[in-house]
């Protein structure tokens, strides 16, 4: 079946296809009698307005752009809802798509969203090279998110990851623990800064770090756990893990308990995010909270900012983490 059309919804309405513009397009020349009128027959015929044909027309487009780094993590559902809600609240649109943690993909996934003209693009936690985000900026007003950025064009939004991991490793410390490991998160946008924290955090209280490389997925928490037991001995075992995120937690907690190990009574796990997973009664997770919908709201308001011409000076927003006990961590054994 064709999709309707806009002379579809004139000819049911009994009016012109310039009227119906013109009622699609919230003008206040039209009577609410006809403008009653067009909207029932769009209503009848199921008529939805092509986005990108009426951005071409007008010179103005209502579409912003969201790239995710990485469609399996739910941390950044959770950022999508926050820009989704702000979004439309200001009258945009979202074209999401995924560059799945690929520089050569992203670069891709970029081009495809600037082919749609958006008024402007988001770009979560990417793994692109500062140049093509800086190409992107000069076509369109761009904001990072989990990631952080020297140019002016453009905008970002960040937790603290140096305070949110001083906030673990604190927690962990007031529960008796010395031997606190850190799987990284490798090349992740926000490791550094994990990382930092961590380690001033674990040097504040005369402790020596100890970060096992890894990366932000469940396979490499998964894998970093099977090489500690693999390669450290029963006495010198960390007695609690800090994890670079949830996800990375997930793994490492599985890999722990088919090693028969129990959490928290043997070994406590700390992951970062506060992901919806997290709360899951079966996992439990004590994790870093980060401020998802706040820092999607943030990152939407940066943007239209731009797009409305109110600040040519970037935007740093830097949001502060929280943590979240739950039940992977107690005591350390005796």
């Amino acid at each position: 079946m064709a999709r309707p059309t806009m002379e579809d919804v004139a000819a049911r309405a009994g009016v012109s296809r310039a009227l119906v513009s013109l009622v699609l397009n919230n003008s206040p020349k039209v009577s609410d009698r006809r403008r009653q009128a067009v909207l029932t027959a769009a209503d009848e015929l199921g008529y939805q307005p092509h986005v990108m044909a009426r951005a071409l027309a007008s010179r103005t487009s209502t579409v912003l752009g969201v790239m995710v780094s990485d469609l399996r993590n739910a941390f950044f559902a959770d950022v999508i809802e926050g820009l989704e809600g702000a979004a439309r609240e200001a009258g945009f649109e979202l074209v999401l798509n995924s560059g799945s943690r690929s520089p050569g993909r992203e670069k891709a996934a970029l081009r495809n969203l600037l082919s749609f003209h958006p008024a402007g693009v988001v770009l979560l936690s990417p793994v692109l090279p500062a140049s093509a985000i800086e190409a992107a900026a000069r076509t369109c007003p761009v904001v990072l998110v989990s990631r952080g950025s020297r140019l002016s064009t453009v905008d970002t939004v960040n937790d603290d990851g140096v305070a949110g991991s001083a906030l673990a490793v604190e927690h962990l410390v007031s529960l008796g623990h010395r031997r606190i490991a850190h799987l990284d998160g490798g090349t992740a946008t926000t490791a550094a800064a994990r990382r930092r924290g961590y380690r001033l955090a674990m040097k504040a209280h005369g402790l020596t770090p100890v970060v096992l490389p890894s990366e932000h997925t469940d396979t490499a928490g998964e894998k970093a756990v099977r090489h500690l037991l693999d390669t450290v001995s029963r006495a010198e075992r960390p007695t609690a893990l800090f994890c670079g995120n949830d996800f990375n937690a997930f793994g490492a907690i599985s890999a722990l308990e088919e090693e028969g190990l129990r959490i928290p009574e043997d070994i406590s796990v700390v992951g970062y995010d506060n992901t919806s997973f997290s709360a899951l009664r079966r996992v439990s997770l004590t994790t870093v909270d980060q401020p998802r919908l706040e820092m999607g709201r943030l990152a939407i308001e940066a943007l239209l900012e731009r797009v409305r011409g109110e600040r040519t000076a970037p935007a740093r927003h830097l949001l502060h983490p929280s943590l979240v006990p739950r039940g992977t961590t107690g005591a350390p054994p005796n």
